[in-house]
């Protein structure tokens, strides 16, 4: 069982930020905490976006496996790569 809240610090990590930089997000509190399947089979988990001043991050869902994906905030260099496929 996966909760957006442990997925989604999981992804701020990986991006160098954390909860800390959240600046807004569509997910209440107890929503980010909610359990869910995350593994095959149905997508379970709340659609939510997230930002922080340097990124947006949002589910993405690969026949039913869910996890958080990111694109920069602002105009960068940074290609944003195929999404639900990783």
């Amino acid at each position: 069982m996966s909760t957006w809240r442990s997925l989604i610090r999981e992804a701020m990590e990986s991006r160098e930020e954390d909860i800390n930089d959240i600046v807004s997000c569509t997910l209440s509190e107890k929503q980010l905490d909610v359990k869910f399947a995350s593994g095959y089979g149905l997508s379970k988990g709340k659609p939510f976006t997230l930002w922080t001043s340097k990124r947006v991050y949002f589910p993405i869902v690969y026949d039913g496996m869910e996890w958080v994906g990111s694109v920069p905030r602002n105009p960068s260099k940074e290609a944003t790569k195929h999404q639900g496929g990783e």
